[in-house]
């Protein structure tokens, strides 16, 4: 089954959450990921998730290499805790003081397929660069990140001091306006959205959003950048999941103010 949210004037967009949806989001904001199906068929009913049409999509999702199952325990496959991992870091970014640095990655292999140079991209956007130009990535150095270690089988690192002005770089290599917009959009809906359903989308909104925030210096930003406020709702919101989990709260409660 899908839950629809239609989109009111001024309102984002967000995607309907099917029972394969409901149940990744609850296992990717739990530490460990991983829930017997009797806390499942609990946590998911606030959602309008059925106990048949769950144990329908825990089948098609363990088949599908999306979970595991040991006994009556389901968790996230190695893939899906990547991703867990990616979205920790989304919520938890780490930084460090900027001192005008920009990393810059050169791509310097040849001879690659469109599969290919379709994934590297995806992992350099991961990493929060932007492409300048084709095969030039940049964004200021002030992330507390290595680069993965084989990257240099396709690419070269340097630390750089572009001449053009900081902002008016930001400015090319990301839309900050429009992030900001959705942004603040997404904040407005889920504090005025009270249906469990609703809320769970447009959180699992919000981390997506989350997962594009360059997460700049300060000194880069536009004025009342939204990127810190989604991350406290959210935590909040996943303190809630995880009071629903331990049997302590309610997902049908709002998140403490």
């Amino acid at each position: 089954m899908r839950m629809n949210v239609p989109a009111q004037p001024g309102e984002p967009a967000l995607r309907p959450l099917s029972a394969r949806s409901v149940v990744l989001s609850l296992l990717l904001g739990a530490h460990p990921p991983r829930l017997p199906v009797k806390d499942l068929v609990r946590l998911v009913e606030p959602f309008g998730v059925g106990g048949s049409t769950l144990r329908a999509a825990l089948s098609r999702m363990v088949s599908a290499g999306d979970l595991r199952r040991t006994d009556t325990v389901y968790g996230l496959s190695d893939r899906l805790l990547a991703r867990q991992r990616r979205q920790d870091d989304a919520l938890h970014p780490g930084t460090r003081a900027w001192d005008g640095d920009w990393e810059m990655v050169v791509i310097t292999a040849t001879g690659r397929g469109p599969a290919e140079r379709a994934d590297l991209r995806g992992r350099l956007t991961s990493l929060r660069l932007a492409e300048l130009r084709e095969g030039v990535w940049l964004r200021p150095a002030n992330l507390a990140r290595p680069l993965p270690d084989d990257l240099e089988r396709v690419a070269q690192h340097y630390t750089a001091r572009p001449q053009r002005p900081p902002r008016d770089l930001v400015a090319l290599l990301w839309p900050l306006d429009a992030w900001a917009a959705t942004g603040r959009a997404l904040l407005a809906h889920v504090a005025r959205t009270d249906r469990p359903a609703d809320r769970l989308t447009g959180y699992a909104a919000v981390v997506r959003h989350l997962l594009t925030d360059p997460v700049l210096p300060p000194a880069l930003l536009p004025a009342d950048w939204p990127g810190t406020p989604l991350r406290t709702a959210y935590t909040d919101y996943q303190h809630e999941l995880t009071g629903a989990v331990s049997g302590r709260g309610s997902a049908e409660g709002r998140h403490p103010r």
